[in-house]
């Protein structure tokens, strides 16, 4: 049960030309596994992960295969991929503010998920199973009474995370889950991402500009640079025993000593040209 990308490129219409924002991207995202994407923001990682349920902008095209469990989610057509959303994707975006619309309730937003994907059939059991999940976030029942603006960054961003686990998927997508949370609402979320993803057997795809901080969550990493993978292995292996020069210059501003480090997997490391 995997999550594969095999040759995938993006390329941006803009009216200076075509601009590639990736370049023949490969890799596999696991089900119980936690696979981070690294890299400087602008080098493409993002554009990888709205390829996948195909969430890209008009002005975006993509090309090569995103296989999720054997099947080519680039051949489906716009009725059968919104029935892999959520139900078999799901999306946690950059920045929580943009998982909810400012006018709504969080109740209500889990209520139209719910009941839009069939997950349950009635009000009064979305509001239980929203309850059930912001409870499971560490949030009590009364947050889903309220609006976006009256959460703070870090109940927020629980909240967006509750949401896109309600449709119980089999897949993870998670974009820059802890920007502008403090150091310790980021461990504490990437901690309920990392938990959560590993109980519920699912797999998570992680975009990520913080290398450490994926070192420490996550088993598999992926270096992007300039649209292109250059680095991919186990975080043990990468940590330890980098090969690529950028993946040797991220580690050495963030760890002086790489032996330091408390990498959570090993296997072998492939360096890319």
């Amino acid at each position: 049960m995997t999550l594969e990308l095999r040759g995938l490129n993006v390329t941006y219409l803009t009216p200076q030309g075509e601009v590639p924002a990736v370049r023949g991207c490969d890799l596999t995202v696991k089900r119980g596994e936690l696979t981070a994407l690294v890299g400087e923001s602008g080098c493409g990682k993002t554009s990888v992960l709205m390829a996948v349920p195909r969430l890209l902008p008009v002005s975006a095209r993509a090309e090569g295969e995103i296989l999720c469990d054997g099947t080519d989610l680039m051949r489906l057509n716009e009725p059968d991929l919104n029935r892999w959303r959520w139900r078999r994707l799901a999306l946690v975006p950059q920045g929580s503010s943009s998982a909810f619309s400012p006018h709504l309730s969080i109740e209500t937003h889990f209520r139209e998920a719910l009941l839009r994907h069939r997950v349950v059939r009635t009000g009064q059991a979305a509001r239980a199973r929203t309850h059930e999940l912001l409870e499971d976030m560490g949030l009590t029942s009364s947050f889903a009474r309220r609006y976006p603006h009256e959460l703070s960054g870090g109940q927020k961003q629980r909240a967006a995370l509750a949401l896109a686990l309600a449709c119980d998927p089999d897949y993870l997508l998670a974009d820059e889950p802890t920007t502008a949370l403090d150091v310790v609402i980021q461990k504490e979320v990437m901690t309920l991402i990392a938990d959560r993803t590993r109980s519920r057997g699912l797999g998570l795809l992680l975009v990520t500009h913080d290398l450490l901080l994926a070192s420490e969550f996550c088993d598999t990493l992926h270096v992007m640079k300039d649209g292109r993978i250059v680095e991919s292995g186990s975080v043990d292996c990468i940590c330890r025993t980098p090969e690529h020069p950028y993946t040797q210059l991220l580690l050495a501003a963030l760890v002086p000593d790489p032996e330091a480090a408390e990498p959570n997997a090993r296997s072998e490391v492939t360096a890319h040209d």
